[in-house]
């Protein structure tokens, strides 16, 4: 038995794969920024928004791949982002001081990708993974059955 491995990147493939490209570059860019201009001021906060970049760039790979290993990858880093939106963003909301943040404000020169659930990214943060999710669940490598090769003689 072989996994067919046809490619994500079709019909609405392309389009999750071109948000998750743009977050991945949007929160890469606000990562390095917060992390040279002021990382003294919040550097959990920071280094939680460069691990929500790598998040991104790994799973726009691993969505561009194809193969049951990279499969594996997407449904691993997209079940990661889901979690850490949903921590972070607990944390920012109610907890804010423990991430090293001075208040609730998704659009403050303190939030972060993940802060108060993505709200300055417009929630997409928290709405990416869920239909990251859903998407892999139906796009799933079927397995096709093979049959066994005769050789002379058999």
């Amino acid at each position: 038995m072989t996994a067919n491995s046809s490619s994500r990147a079709v019909g609405v493939g392309r389009v999750l794969i071109a948000v998750y490209a743009i977050l991945a570059l949007a929160a890469t860019g606000r990562s390095v920024f917060q992390i040279i201009d002021r990382f003294s001021e919040a550097p959990l906060a920071f280094s939680l928004s460069a691990l929500s970049a790598l998040v991104y760039i790994l799973a726009t790979v691993a969505l561009i791949m194809r193969g049951d290993t990279w499969y594996r990858v997407a449904w691993a880093t997209i079940g990661f982002e889901f979690v850490g939106v949903i921590v972070v963003g607990t944390l920012s909301v109610f907890v804010p001081s423990l991430l090293g943040l001075h208040g609730v404000d998704p659009f403050g020169r303190q939030s972060t990708v993940w802060s108060a659930y993505g709200l300055g990214y417009l929630l997409i943060p928290l709405a990416l993974p869920v239909l990251g999710m859903i998407y892999l669940h139906r796009r799933r490598p079927s397995v096709v059955s093979v049959a066994p090769v005769q050789t002379a003689g058999s």
